[in-house]
């Protein structure tokens, strides 16, 4: 009995244990009427057998459903992989994907132990995405939805400007999206997400999820808003729905009851008001003008400004200032190299004054740039001005590279390339950082410059603070992904093969705070860019020291 046993199937062995059951009792074969128990046991076996049968069949009828998609979705995305993932939400899902419905197929198919995926799939989710990354890539969604101001059916639908692959996300993606801002207590953009799911399951989208898990959420993060009265009436659907869902019929009494109280305290409030006669006097509305006025002219807050010029809003030069941008052609005061083949540069911006140079950069060398960047890709970190020690953090989604001359004979070319274009030495430059945005990647407002309240910056170089900032676009970007300076309201938009310049400091040596700059998210396509930061050090007589503070 051992050695068949041991020969049979993994999955016959359940069966077989209620068999073994049935053998504890002795001399079946001395009752005919125990016997014919058998019988019935037996047939309940092959009924279990066949019910295994028809779980079996049907799991494999959904891995081969799950293949068929994947293998559609794969060979469209690996035709253009950067354009494919240039779109967020085909990033965010790839990272859903990877890291939760792999996961959800490896468990289905885990009891087949005979094909060797389970194996490879289990040695390769040493190298899946994390917990982490789709919670980022998530969260780079919000940030998008808020800085572009897209609603959730924009997003959902895939509908955004200059895609290629679109993308639509289903019930459980929506609802995963408000599931992520609920745990981080953000009930705004729960609403939101939740919301969305819903309309989605009202518009007969099949979804394991039912609405009355939706609707416990977004009523929820509706009364956390200070919203009862809408959190009341969702709350009352979804009893419509389930009329013993414990917490929502407990959520209804006490929603009843604030909601109560809020019209008593309103109330009472009128009822003083009317009572002390109030009336608003001549003067009074005057005064409320004028702080109506005042308010208006008050500066916008720096996050405000740095969204609006993302959105390509809110730009401030006049007419009579852009009057006086002019492009040329140019060679750096008779530049040896240049003589022959001057370069095409363009004004940007006067205050500060920023150039871009055109076709300074050829798309062999940014396809070489990009193949050596691409393995020492890592988390761009930023210098916490109080440790000085380099640090990964929110603001900054990017991930970057360092580049010299012993890499490749063409990042020295490169770096003479700049020399010859600014006149500044680069041997006390730093290295060529090359740099990949990700999902809604972007580095808001900072400085490149150290500042006076940081005067350990860059000590440990010994080159000085950074002068000037060189930076080169190696790609176009189908929407979003401006360089912007929130103080003066300029926006410099991506363009691949062009490269913009400024100056950090004035000739005096003091920093100029009107280049306080940020990378706007990047909505759609993918984003690279390198750049060198020029220090003092070797410039004394390249750009002679000013007398004045702000020369």
């Amino acid at each position: 009995m051992l050695s068949f046993r041991m020969e049979l199937p993994c999955w016959c062995l359940l069966l077989l244990s209620c068999v073994q059951s049935l053998s504890a009792h002795n001399d079946f074969f001395t009752s005919i009427g125990q016997m014919t128990d058998l019988l019935y046991t037996e047939k309940d076996l092959v009924t279990s057998l066949k019910d295994y049968i028809r779980a079996e069949e049907n799991k494999l009828e959904r891995v081969k459903r799950w293949a068929d998609k994947m293998d559609s979705l794969t060979a469209t995305a690996t035709q253009d992989p950067e354009g494919f993932l240039g779109h967020p939400v085909n990033a965010f899902k790839l990272m859903k994907r990877l890291n939760t419905e792999w996961g959800d197929l490896e468990s289905l198919v885990l009891s087949d132990t005979t094909d060797g995926f389970i194996s490879n799939l289990t040695i390769q989710r040493q190298h899946f995405p994390t917990e982490e990354d789709q919670t980022g890539a998530a969260k780079a969604l919000l940030r998008l939805q808020d800085t572009y101001r897209l609603d959730a059916n924009t997003i959902s639908t895939g509908d955004l400007p200059g895609v290629t692959h679109k993308s639509h996300m289903t019930v459980e993606d929506c609802f995963e999206l408000g599931k992520i801002a609920y745990s981080d207590v953000d009930y705004y953009h729960t609403e939101l997400w939740m919301a969305q799911a819903l309309k989605q399951l009202d518009e007969g989208e099949e979804s394991p999820l039912d609405k009355v898990l939706v609707l416990d959420y977004l009523s929820y993060a509706i009364y956390q808003q200070g919203e009862i009265e809408r959190a009341l009436e969702y709350t009352r659907k979804l009893l419509s729905l389930d009329p013993e869902h414990q917490r929502a019929k407990g959520n209804l009494k006490y929603f009843e009851f604030q909601l109560e109280k809020q019209r008593k305290v309103e109330e009472e409030k009128a009822q003083k008001q009317k009572e002390r006669g109030k009336r608003e006097t001549t003067e009074t509305k005057k005064e409320k003008k004028k702080s109506k006025a005042q308010t208006a002219f008050q500066l916008i807050p720096e996050r405000k400004k740095y969204e609006m010029l993302c959105r390509g809003e809110g730009i401030k030069m006049t007419p009579r200032r852009q009057s006086r941008l002019f492009c040329r052609y140019y060679d750096n005061n008779r530049n040896p190299k240049y003589l022959l083949a001057p370069v095409k540069q363009q004004d940007e911006w006067d205050r500060p004054y920023i150039v871009r140079y055109l076709d300074i950069i050829s798309d062999k060398e940014i396809e070489r740039v990009k193949q050596l960047a691409k393995p020492r890709l890592r988390r761009a970190t930023i210098s916490n001005p109080i440790t000085g020690v380099l640090e990964t953090a929110s603001y900054r989604i990017s991930k970057s590279a360092w580049l010299t001359g012993y890499d490749d004979p063409m990042i020295d070319m490169i770096n003479q390339r700049i020399e010859d274009l600014t006149g500044l030495e680069m041997d006390t430059a730093e290295e060529l950082q090359v740099a990949n945005y990700g999902v809604g990647g972007q580095y808001e407002p900072h400085f490149d410059f150290g500042r006076k309240d940081e005067p350990d910056a860059f000590k440990e170089l010994g080159t000085g603070n950074r002068i000037a900032t060189w930076l080169f676009y190696m790609s176009d970007v189908a929407a979003g992904g401006a360089t912007v300076f929130p103080d003066v309201g300029a926006a410099v938009w991506p363009k691949k093969g062009t490269a913009v310049f400024w100056y950090n400091l004035f000739a005096s040596g003091e920093g100029d705070y009107s280049t306080r700059h940020a990378a706007c998210p990047v909505l759609v396509g993918n984003k690279w860019v390198s750049n060198k930061w020029i220090h003092e050090r070797g410039q004394e007589w390249r750009r002679p020291c000013g007398l004045s503070e702000s020369e």
